[in-house]
């Protein structure tokens, strides 16, 4: 059965559960635009920011209550050289589970919630060429709370409400089906 929710935003009947994507990590966008193409290289999993500073792309998938599929915000994670080294080495690997978990800092400012920009993190590697689970440290911030405990859909209506028909619409794209 296809998940279905009533959108908060336009009335309408969405089907297929929302995930929203990050196109960059959030500090790409400190960097002044003239100067990215020289101090960034950006990639779809990977961001190198001034030959120092390393992201990875992956999952912060949020259980929806009664549903198998989760909701999922595409975000980037910050990670040590090391980690970033680690992860690239094992990138193109379809067994890498085994690796890690590495711990990171959120480079996302999602909006629908309180300052999520440097939360504490673990990245899971997956096997199966599937970006990494992002787990969110255990605590009280509302996005940690929500990833640990679930949502209820009237939550997922309220989100992509938010990011597709309110002000949270910058820098993320919806790969919700219509």
């Amino acid at each position: 059965m296809t998940f279905k929710f009533l959108c908060n935003g336009c009335g309408q009947v969405h089907q297929g559960m929302p995930a929203f994507d990050a196109v960059a990590p959030l500090s790409y966008y400190g960097v002044p635009e003239q100067e990215r193409e020289a101090r960034c290289e950006l990639g779809s999993d990977a961001c190198i920011i001034d030959g120092s500073h390393y992201f990875v792309r992956g999952c912060l998938e949020i259980p929806v209550h009664g549903e198998s599929e989760p909701f999922s915000w595409g975000v980037w994670v910050s990670l040590s050289e090391n980690s970033f080294q680690q992860w690239c080495d094992t990138y193109e690997s379809e067994k890498r589970s085994h690796v890690g978990p590495f711990f990171g800092w959120l480079n996302a400012a999602l909006d629908p919630y309180p300052a999520t920009a440097s939360l504490k993190t673990h990245v899971h590697l997956r096997d199966g060429f599937v970006r990494p689970f992002i787990e969110l440290e255990p605590t009280m911030h509302p996005l940690a709370v929500e990833q640990r405990e679930g949502i209820p859909v009237a939550r997922v209506a309220e989100l992509y409400a938010l990011v597709v028909h309110g002000d949270f619409a910058t820098g993320m794209e919806s790969n919700a089906r219509n």
